[in-house]
């Protein structure tokens, strides 16, 4: 499978990017493709609908990884209770069509205990752009958060490395019997 993850911060060690570049290595072990589009990394215009953005190749890049996605995983910080203004903006610029049937993972990474306000929010735009919502989310915040920040190994942070090798596999499970669906009704 092809999956698309967006790492919707604006910061350069973001830890939200770190868990975005983990999971990217854990999808790719197991032998899929794992494209990570780093949003501090190629930023992307202010979206305004009066503008096409037809010349902003970055953004055409972001569009066109989004289509051919089989499924996408969302990152980002919890800021003040939401998600990241610049992954809002780049969440702005896509429609139905970049996330209609596809399964979707949200994960956060907080300052305090844990970010779910930020995961709700995820959650309910991915409804609106009519993605089907991973039933398991990541949320890491504490000494979790920080264990990335210091680059631990996986090894050292045992506790939040089994949650998340499950929820990935449960991810991954779901992606795969939703594309396998897609693909028969396609048949059809």
């Amino acid at each position: 499978m092809n999956i698309v993850i967006i790492a919707g911060s604006n910061r350069k060690d973001s830890t939200s990017t770190r868990l975005a570049e983990y999971m990217g290595r854990l999808i790719r072990q197991q032998g899929h493709q794992a494209a990570l589009f780093d949003l501090h990394v190629s930023p992307l215009p202010f979206y305004s609908p009066d503008e096409s953005y037809v010349e902003h190749a970055t953004l055409q890049q972001f569009k066109k990884a989004m289509l051919e996605a089989d499924a996408v995983i969302l990152s980002t910080p919890e800021y003040h209770g939401g998600m990241s203004g610049v992954l809002k903006n780049a969440l702005d610029h896509l429609g139905q069509d970049h996330f209609s049937g596809k399964v979707v993972l949200s994960m956060s990474s907080a300052g305090g205990a844990v970010g779910v306000s930020s995961l709700q929010q995820m959650q309910a735009i991915v409804r609106n752009l009519h993605g089907i919502n991973c039933p398991d989310w990541i949320s890491i915040g504490g000494s979790q958060r920080r264990s990335f920040e210091s680059g631990q190994d996986e090894y050292e942070r045992p506790e939040i490395d089994d949650r998340l090798h499950r929820v990935l596999a449960s991810f991954l499970n779901l992606a795969r019997l939703v594309r396998g669906q897609s693909n028969h009704s396609k048949a059809v």
